[in-house]
């Protein structure tokens, strides 16, 4: 199975607040739609699946919210993606390829939302390195 695209399809952050006081930081991950493409250029034996999903940053009590959708791009040959095809209907995600998929999307989020939450002048939802006397 090879991640062969990434794109987003929306990108929302509202801030609502600048008071940081008992600040909670959620995040969640929803996986809202799997689609099989069927493209002319690959071999028989290698398909396409669109995997749909939202990336939820929640900044709690009513700080703020980022919101990021996409969708990422997989291929791997018929019988992988049948039986993906086959657990979704099941609103299941094959585990031996579920943290592929959700470890792309953490990647590419965290860092689109890191941009975001400086430009909004919001405190980072991750940690990053510091250097400490």
């Amino acid at each position: 199975m090879k991640i062969v695209g990434f794109n987003f399809k929306k990108l929302n952050i509202e801030k609502i607040s600048d008071k940081f006081e008992e600040l909670k930081i959620n995040t969640n991950i929803d996986i809202t739609n799997v689609k099989q493409i069927k493209p002319d250029i690959f071999q028989p034996k290698e398909e396409l699946i669109e995997i749909e999903f939202n990336y939820v940053i929640d900044y709690s009590p009513d700080i703020a919210k980022i919101s990021l959708s996409g969708t990422v791009l997989v291929m791997a040959d018929s019988k992988i993606i049948n039986d993906f095809i086959k657990q979704w209907k099941k609103k299941k995600l094959p585990e031996e390829h579920k943290i592929l998929i959700f470890n792309v999307i953490l990647k590419k989020s965290n860092l689109k939302a890191m941009q975001l939450e400086d430009e909004m002048n919001l405190p980072l939802h991750i940690p990053l390195p510091s250097v400490k006397e």
